[in-house]
């Protein structure tokens, strides 16, 4: 009898193999389909934004390429604004600060490689060559003395810039800015490839497509900013720029560990009052606060976008701020 069933039970072996493999087979075909699709509707939104992106502020000459400023407000006082790593269209994000400060100073923002509508750069991305960068573009304006505004990751390059070019810099203000001492961990060079063909299969479209829109519930952005800003985000998202300062970040950050701000430099950070992922924020500012004669640390009720929805308490408290300093 069973040598009977032993031929019954091969054909069945054989044709559930079968239907495995043509399963396998049907997935991966389906899978290369969608790939194509999502390369394909990339390569075509990507066409069709290009034209209805609009530009805005001007181009200064940086290194044989153009970086993008804007610069709003005649106040007799200059801030220089440097954005936080990844930030879209710095000058579009900054909206609601910016128009609380040009009624009392002049307001520059500066829109690092990669960023906004600069240009790309296929220099590394160490500190040295950003704050190198940025300070070119000041020079460009002619902008001889001014108040150095950074947001997150520009308050490393901050610390290194107001060391640099301390006759220049009248003051530093922090914007939830980060320090030396709390380090990005180092991404392995397999995960930034990764994150490359991301990029260049139209799969960070799909990203943030589906990503929650960070401005959909601010009132402080029109609805054709906040389309501007979804639109320079995707074709900004994970540039070869941004995957470079990524890879650059760990080293960042421990070349700025012995750097500290200069003693007659003022100094105001504000920052969020619970960040979510360490307790060391507050306690690591203060430190940070304690090199200048004048550091002071506020803190607010705010994520770590605080400009987004604490603009005015921020232009404030930073004008109350500079009047006890004089």
């Amino acid at each position: 009898m069973q040598l009977i069933n032993r031929p019954c039970q091969e054909s069945i072996r054989v044709k559930v193999l079968i239907l495995i493999l043509k399963a396998i087979a049907v997935i991966a075909i389906l899978a290369v389909v969608f790939i194509a699709i999502v390369f394909i509707v990339d390569k075509v939104a990507t066409k069709s934004e290009q034209g209805k992106i609009k530009t805005y502020g001007q181009l200064v000459p940086v290194d044989g390429k153009m970086m993008n400023v804007v610069i709003q407000g005649t106040g007799e006082e200059t801030i220089v604004l440097l954005p936080g790593f990844g930030t879209a269209a710095p000058a579009l994000d900054f909206k609601p600060l910016i128009d609380e400060l040009t009624p009392f100073y002049k307001v520059v923002v500066i829109e690092p490689f990669g960023y906004g509508l600069s240009d790309k750069t296929d220099k590394e991305r160490t500190t040295e060559n950003i704050v190198s960068e940025i300070h070119e573009a000041v020079q460009s304006l002619q902008l001889d003395r001014y108040i150095l505004m950074a947001h997150s990751i520009s308050g490393l390059y901050g610390l290194d810039y107001v060391n640099k070019y301390e006759n220049e810099v009248s003051a530093f203000v922090g914007l939830d800015s980060s320090v030396p001492t709390l380090s990005e961990q180092a991404v392995d060079s397999s995960t930034l490839g990764i994150l490359s063909l991301i990029k260049k299969s139209g799969f960070s479209r799909l990203y943030a497509k589906l990503g929650n829109d960070p401005y959909a519930e601010l009132p402080s952005y029109s609805d054709e900013t906040k389309e501007q800003l979804k639109m320079i985000g995707i074709k900004n998202l994970l540039n070869p720029n941004h995957i470079n300062e990524i890879k650059w970040m760990p080293s960042n950050f421990k070349g700025a560990e012995q750097l500290t701000f200069p003693n007659k430099l003022p100094v105001v950070f504000f920052i969020q009052a619970e960040h979510p992922v360490t307790d060391r924020w507050l306690p690591e500012h203060e430190k940070q606060a304690k090199d200048s004669d004048y550091g002071k640390v506020i803190t607010l009720e705010a994520d770590h976008y605080l400009y987004r929805t604490h603009a005015k308490e921020i232009a404030e408290k930073f004008r109350s701020y500079m009047d006890e300093l004089n």
